[in-house]
């Protein structure tokens, strides 16, 4: 039986989108039609659709279409834990939203005045919007960094692997003074520009994301906490946070 397929227009129509929409989302690699016919018009199976589906979830979580594309070509892309992950931001977005409205009615009953600035703070949605690209590697780096520790451990530690657990180790023997330290900020500055000499050029974006990644990703963790002691992924996930900051400040 001949799956049926459905036209620009129609998939538009369905979805709410818009067909110059669908054209764009092709050119960028985004969303490809089942088949462009001999006339030139774009058709779309239920695969198809369904990659659309994840795509407006995404975009409806303001996620970038370029973070969008990597997430959905991820070999580890799993829909059923993305559907997970949706939900939890969608829940943490209406908790926001929630505290907002009952914020705005205070200050209508109080006429106007009243001050609270924790009611716009959205750093748990942003935390876990990192982990969640952190989890499906949200830029190219991500995969070569992924690529590299592979192939550095597929035979045991290597050279290169050894030297980045040592760096982890000593950010261990540092979790006694707080993430903002001195010494701490320099090992994390170090660890930046080792990731960038051997792996490629690590941005304060990558490694803020790379912060998340040691935490959320358990093999990260593991390796990370087996060098350094308990507890030492999530130190440096902090400290790391806290050198991001700085530069943004």
């Amino acid at each position: 039986m001949t799956e049926k397929l459905m036209s620009v227009h129609k998939v538009a129509k369905l979805t709410g989108t818009t067909a110059r929409t669908l054209h764009y989302y092709d050119e960028i690699g985004l969303l490809k039609p089942a088949k462009v016919t001999e006339a030139g018009y774009r058709m779309y199976d239920d695969t198809a659709l369904s990659r659309l589906q994840n795509i407006l979830l995404f975009r409806e979580l303001q996620f970038p279409l370029k973070e969008i594309k990597v997430i959905l070509d991820s070999p580890d892309f799993n829909p059923g834990e993305a559907l997970a992950q949706q939900i939890r931001l969608l829940e943490l977005q209406y908790k926001h939203i929630e505290e907002l409205i009952a914020f705005i009615r205070e200050m209508q009953k109080k006429g106007g005045t009243g001050m609270n600035f924790d009611v716009f703070d959205k750093s748990e949605i942003e935390k876990y919007e990192a982990e969640v690209k952190a989890r499906w590697g949200n830029t190219k780096a991500y995969q070569e960094y992924r690529e590299k520790d592979m192939a550095e451990n597929k035979d045991g530690y290597g050279k290169l692997a050894n030297e980045l657990m040592t760096m982890f180790s000593e950010l261990g023997e540092l979790k006694h003074f707080t993430p903002d330290a001195d010494e701490v900020q320099k090992k994390i500055a170090a660890l930046q520009k080792f990731i960038t000499d051997h792996y490629y050029v690590c941005t304060n974006e990558i490694l803020s994301g790379l912060g998340e990644m040691y935490v959320c990703d358990e093999r990260f963790r593991n390796n990370i906490d087996k060098a350094g002691g308990e507890g030492t992924a999530d130190f440096v996930r902090q400290a790391i946070a806290v050198y991001c900051n700085k530069a943004q400040g």
